[in-house]
């Protein structure tokens, strides 16, 4: 077996400079300085596995990342049949549209009632579920609280807002059950002022349930022996709580809470959209139903655009300000 052959060192170069020359290019002959094996080599021996991720690269690529390009037509005028990134520029325009439109001010601010409300009501609500089922004893009766608190997010949006018209209608079961205690029928779907408790009731029956499924998974994570400590030093249940399980799930909360502030502003459109009405508009108009109303009905879509833009931009500052100060607070953090 011969030598390898010697790596003269450019003219002029000190004896530390050739030192790490050699270095340099010995590790890319025989792999990474730190022991691991390059990036080449792992990739022939493990294809299979990084194979399954082409489809989701793709599909993020196609349809995620592909469609942003689009976000020039909010400062280009667009018309249907031209020009896919619009014919004309127009700078600012329809920006200055929407910070002007008095409409446009009423649904943002539904957006964050009902964002805020959502957010304060279904994140916490999973986590209880998930204590209470973590201290059940019996194994039947913990599957079958489980087995029906996770039916309803299996439901499709058009069954849910189909139920919830059948139930809330003047002869529906609510009203019927207000008749039989002497009570007057409400029309709950044509009153503004019922459709936020309408709407976060029915997010916490269709996702409480299933929310409950990744804190039970980080609850069997929690050391035992950190609850035999505890109850040696005289902690009872909700001290064991408080001092042992929910410092042990809070990753998990951190996580989970980014992500639901970073989808703070998209309220669920499908459900709105069908359960809402003109009269319900002063509480019920979100972003993305005026969105739907003015881009696809109106053929407005430089404006929509605009106002998309807007939104997605108030999503990321949020998703990556609540993720700094989780880091810098609690020290956990999704990145």
């Amino acid at each position: 077996m011969t030598a390898p052959e010697a790596v003269a060192p450019p003219p002029g170069a000190s004896a530390a400079q050739a030192g790490r020359t050699q270095k340099a290019r010995s590790t890319t002959r025989r792999g990474r300085s730190d022991g691991r094996p390059p990036l080449r080599k792992v990739l022939r021996r493990d294809w299979q596995i990084y194979s399954l991720a082409v489809l989701p690269l793709i599909f993020f690529l196609v349809f995620r990342y592909l469609p942003m390009l689009g976000n020039v037509i909010a400062f280009r005028r667009f018309r249907p049949g031209g020009s896919i990134f619009g014919d004309e520029w127009v700078g600012l325009r329809y920006v200055q549209m929407f910070l002007e439109d008095p409409t446009f001010w009423k649904v943002f601010g539904n957006t964050l009632a009902l964002g805020a409300l959502s957010l304060l009501v279904c994140f916490p609500l999973p986590i209880i579920l998930a204590l209470l089922l973590n201290e059940v004893r019996s194994r039947y009766f913990k599957r079958f609280v489980q087995t029906v608190s996770y039916l309803p997010h299996f439901l499709s949006i058009v069954i849910v807002a189909g139920m919830l018209m059948q139930i809330l209608s003047l002869e529906g079961t609510v009203n019927q059950i207000l008749g039989f205690f002497g009570g007057d029928a409400i029309s709950f779907l044509q009153q503004p002022e019922w459709f936020r408790t309408i709407y976060v009731s029915s997010e916490v029956w269709q996702t409480v349930g299933w929310g409950t499924i990744l804190y039970l998974a980080a609850l069997t994570t929690v050391d035992a022996s950190l609850y035999e400590a505890a109850r040696i030093d005289g902690a009872n249940r909700w001290s064991q709580t408080w001092h042992v399980t929910l410092p042990g799930i809070r990753p998990t909360m951190v996580t989970l809470l980014i992500l639901n502030i970073g989808a703070f502003m998209a309220v669920g459109f499908e459900k709105i959209l069908l359960i809402y009405n003109p009269m319900t508009y002063p509480t019920a108009d979100v972003i993305s139903t005026y969105l739907y109303r003015v881009g696809l009905v109106s053929n407005n879509f430089s404006y929509a655009a605009a106002i998309g833009l807007f939104e997605a931009i108030i999503g990321l500052t949020l998703i990556l300000s609540a993720n700094a100060i989780s880091r810098r607070a609690v020290g956990a953090s999704l990145w």
